[in-house]
C-alpha cells in the first residue's frame, strides 16, 4: 500500500467528512448573516461622518459571515484550528481607523460571528439588541445638543461687539480671531439649536459673511 493510499484511507477512516452537521451549519451563518444585515443598517442609520462608506458598511456583514465560518471550522476539527491559527497570523491589516466608532462596528461584527458560530443565539441577539440601544442614546444625545462653528468675517470694533452680544445666554467660545489690516475673521464654537442668531449676526453693519458649519468633534464647552 502505497503513502498515499495510507492517507486516503486514514482520512476517510477518521469520520471527519461525518461530523458536520448541516442544519447547524446553516442556521449559524444564517444568523450571522441577519446580524451582518443589522449592523450595516444600524451603521448607515447612525453615521455621522461626512461621507458614508459603503464598501466599509458591506465589510462588516462579510465580517460576520466569514468569522462565523472560521468559528465552525475550529470547533469541528482541531488540525484546521491549528492551521487557522498559523494562516491568520501573518496577515496583516494596515487600514487605517479614522473614527473611533468603526471600531465598535468592527468588533460587534466580530464577535457577533464568533458567538452565532458557536451557537450561543441567544447571546448574541441579547447583545446586539444592548449594542442597538446604547448606540441610539447617545446619538439622540449628541443630535440634541449639536455643535457648530461660526466663522465670521467682519471690520471694525464695534461689530465684533454687537456679533458677541447677538449669542446672548447661548453657550459659545470664541476658538480664533483673526485681524488682517481693517479686516477681522472670527471662529466661534456654539451649541444652537435653533439659527435664528444668524439672521442677527448678518444683519450688523461690517459684517461681510457668515458661514456655519457643524462640528463632529469633541467639545465640553
Amino acid at each position: 500500500m502505497s503513502v498515499q493510499d495510507m492517507i486516503k484511507k486514514s482520512v476517510l477512516e477518521s469520520g471527519m467528512f461525518s461530523q458536520y452537521d448541516i442544519p447547524k451549519i446553516l442556521a449559524a451563518l444564517a444568523v450571522a448573516l441577519i446580524l451582518g444585515s443589522v449592523i450595516y443598517l444600524v451603521y448607515q442609520k447612525f453615521y455621522v461622518g461626512v461621507i458614508f462608506s459603503r464598501s466599509f458598511a458591506v465589510t462588516l456583514v462579510g465580517m460576520t459571515v466569514l468569522t462565523c465560518m472560521v468559528t465552525l471550522a475550529i470547533s469541528s476539527n482541531i488540525v484546521i484550528s491549528l492551521g487557522m491559527v498559523g494562516a491568520l497570523s501573518i496577515v496583516r491589516f494596515r487600514t487605517a481607523i479614522k473614527d473611533p466608532m468603526d471600531l465598535l462596528y468592527l468588533f460587534w461584527a466580530i464577535t457577533s460571528g464568533i458567538t452565532a458560530g458557536a451557537g450561543m443565539y441567544a447571546l448574541t441577539l441579547l447583545t446586539a439588541v444592548i449594542i442597538i440601544l446604547m448606540i441610539t442614546l447617545f446619538y439622540h444625545k449628541q443630535q440634541n445638543g449639536r455643535i457648530y462653528i461660526a466663522v465670521i468675517h467682519y471690520h471694525g470694533t464695534q461689530a465684533g461687539d454687537e456679533i458677541i452680544r447677538c449669542f446672548g445666554k447661548r453657550k459659545y467660545f470664541v476658538k480664533s480671531k483673526t485681524m488682517r489690516n481693517e479686516k477681522t475673521e472670527m471662529a466661534i464654537y456654539c451649541r444652537q439649536n435653533d439659527m435664528e442668531f444668524m439672521e442677527k449676526i448678518r444683519d450688523i453693519g461690517g459684517v461681510e459673511d457668515v458661514t456655519l458649519i457643524q462640528y463632529n468633534g469633541e467639545y465640553h464647552g
